[in-house]
Order: structure tokens, then C-alpha cells, then sequence
């Protein structure tokens, strides 16, 4: 054998040798794509797209732990009774998640909210109970389902009693909105609400609502009529900055026991809002009443009423302070106290003190 035939042979080996390593070769497949969650900044902050669609979401909420005091706030087994307990203190946990969804249409955008929220009075199931707390479409300024009205609104303090007992209810609503005003009107089943004058809870009202902003000054009128009732309720409030604060004034008119409001014929709220530190704000209020109370000939609560209900004779005050602090970024503390004189009752205080963390 020859050079010349001994280089042929080894060439052809290391061809066929290279020839099955490439038979053999394992080619790595392509990887599946990956949809990653996009920011969705069309609606704010905290939106993303839901995968696979253009609707975004926004998941928020808070965990709340609140000590209430005041007379009759609970059981001796600690079941919160809302005043009609034994014990002068009540502790209770909140948990509360809020899921909005947002997507575009040809009439604007299509808004949908729900509210879970699960209160614990106790450790044990028993004192549990998680509700829904809101749930509603809105669409080109209409909204329906279950949402709080313009009647839960109120001043930032605690001390101001201008709101309606109940004011989460299944209704529909139309508000008109053009910059810094709005106005609106709404049908309300008012099912949950006090009922007087033989009444039963199947019941109606309609709301209207007006406000906005002008420069400092930020204003609200909420009027209401209860069907059942035959109650008118009529409130006014605004506020304004002024100095190292912010001003707060409220008066409301009912002219019988309603849905709307039941606590007094007439009643003027005020506060200052005192912004003391970038983390403190101090509030302290005042508010007085006329007619303070429902007479209690008539009945007073929840369920079928006897007469004609109407507002007793005698007046009250209360004057209160309520003091915010916020411990770190999304982490907050609130303490309150109020003092309540009446003419035809004794005087009382509440309060509470609340640790409370929002996501």
C-alpha cells in the first residue's frame, strides 16, 4: 500500500464517520412563546392586560384592624352587635379585595367593579361573614347594580352625622360629568333602609346629586325622597383651603324620619382638616342638631311602624377630633373620639382606633 491509496482510505473513513454524527445530531427545539403580562396605562395605574384579550384589571384593597368603644359595642361572647351588646369595646379584623375592569367601546369605556369584603369578630366561623360589597356596570355616565350612593359621602373627619343609616343599594344611576362638574340622578331600591308608618322593606327613593370644584373650593348638594316615607332630605356641604387646612361645612334638612336621613329635622357639621406634617393630619369638628332623634311614640328602627313617625323636640351636640398618621408607604393609622350631648337623651362617646394596610 501506497501513500497515495493509504490517504484516499483515511479520508473516506472520516467521511463516513462524519456522515453519522450528522445522521445523529439532535436538534433543540423552539421554544414556546410566552406571554407575558403587559401594563395596561390607558386607565391609570395598577391596570394590565388580562392574557389573551384588550380588557385591563386592576386588583387593589386593605386588611383593618379596628377597636371600637362606646356604649353596647358588644357581646360578652365578643359578637359585634352594632350597640345593643354589653361590652363598652369591640375588636374586629377586615379584609377587602376590589377587581376593576376597564375596556374600550363605541359608546367610551365599559367599567366593571366588584368588592369582596370579609369581616372576623371573632376567631371562631361563627362571628365571620363576607359580603359583596359592591358590584356594578357603568358605561357612558349610566351605572346599575350594587354601589353607595352620593348619600355616603361626608366630611374627612369622623365627626360629621350628615349621612343616610344605609347607603349601599341596588340602583341606577345616570351622572353627567364635564371637568370639575357633574351632576346626576339615581333610582334606589332602598330595601335595607329604616321604614316607618306601617311600611314593610319593599321600598323606593330617587337621589340627585350636583357638585364639583372651583379652584379651592369643592362643593356638593345631595337631595333625596323615600317613596314609602314620604320623607325629603336636602344636604349641602363644601369645602375650601384655608391656611395650613382645609375648611369643612355641612348642613342637611329632612323633613320627616326617611331612608335619606333619619337623625335630626336640621343639622350643621363643621371641621378643619389641619395637614400638620406630610404623614399627620388632625381634624377637629363639631356639629349640631335640631329635632335630634325620632319620637319615640312612633317606631324608631327597622320593621313595620305604628303612627306617623316624626322628630322629637329636643337638640344635640357633638364635637369630636380625629387624628391621621401614616406609618410608612401604604401603611396608615387612624384614632377618633366624639362626644354626643342630647337634650332627651344621656350623653354618650365613641371612638375607635384602626391600623390598616392598602395594596
Amino acid at each position: 500500500m501506497n501513500i497515495k491509496s493509504l490517504l484516499l482510505g483515511s479520508a473516506a473513513a472520516l467521511a463516513v464517520v462524519s456522515g453519522a454524527q450528522a445522521a445523529d445530531a439532535i436538534v433543540a427545539a423552539e421554544p414556546e412563546p410566552v406571554e407575558y403580562v403587559r401594563v395596561c396605562d390607558a386607565y391609570g395605574t395598577g391596570y394590565f392586560y388580562i392574557p389573551g384579550t384588550e380588557t385591563c384589571l386592576k386588583i387593589e384593597g386593605y386588611i383593618r384592624f379596628q377597636v371600637n368603644f362606646g356604649p353596647n359595642q358588644a357581646n360578652d361572647s365578643g359578637n359585634f352587635s352594632g350597640g345593643v351588646g354589653t361590652s363598652d369595646w369591640d375588636a374586629f379584623t377586615r379584609g377587602q379585595v376590589q377587581f376593576t375592569s376597564k375596556s374600550d367601546t363605541e359608546y367610551g369605556p365599559l367599567t366593571g367593579v366588584i368588592v369582596l369584603q370579609s369581616n372576623a369578630d371573632a376567631a371562631s366561623n361563627a362571628f365571620q361573614n363576607t359580603i359583596l360589597d359592591s358590584a356594578y356596570l357603568d358605561i357612558a355616565g349610566f351605572r346599575a347594580g350594587l354601589f353607595y350612593s352620593w348619600w355616603d359621602d361626608g366630611l374627612s373627619g369622623e365627626t360629621d352625622d350628615i349621612g343616610s343609616p344605609v347607603t349601599l343599594h341596588n340602583s341606577i344611576r345616570y351622572q353627567y360629568e364635564s371637568g370639575d362638574f357633574y351632576a346626576g340622578i339615581s333610582v334606589d331600591e332602598l330595601e335595607d333602609s329604616p321604614f316607618y308608618n306601617g311600611e314593610v322593606s319593599n321600598n323606593e327613593g330617587i337621589a340627585v346629586g350636583i357638585g364639583g370644584k372651583a379652584g379651592a373650593f369643592s362643593y356638593q348638594v345631595t337631595a333625596g325622597y323615600d317613596f314609602d316615607n314620604e320623607a325629603v332630605a336636602v344636604r349641602a356641604m363644601g369645602t375650601v383651603a384655608i391656611g395650613p387646612g382645609t375648611l369643612g361645612l355641612a348642613a342637611v334638612y329632612a323633613d320627616s324620619p326617611g331612608a335619606y336621613y333619619n337623625a335630626a329635622e336640621w343639622a350643621i357639621a363643621a371641621e378643619y382638616a389641619i395637614q400638620a406634617t406630610d404623614k399627620l393630619k388632625i381634624t377637629p369638628g363639631g356639629q349640631w342638631y335640631s329635632g335630634y332623634g325620632v319620637d319615640a311614640d312612633s317606631d324608631g328602627g327597622f320593621g313595620p311602624g305604628g303612627a306617623d313617625a316624626d322628630f322629637n323636640n329636643g337638640d344635640a351636640w357633638r364635637v369630636g377630633l380625629t387624628v391621621d398618621y401614616q406609618i410608612a408607604e401604604n401603611f396608615y393609622a387612624k384614632a377618633s373620639v366624639q362626644y354626643t350631648d342630647p337634650d332627651d337623651f344621656d350623653d354618650f362617646t365613641t371612638g375607635y382606633f384602626r391600623l390598616q394596610r392598602a395594596f
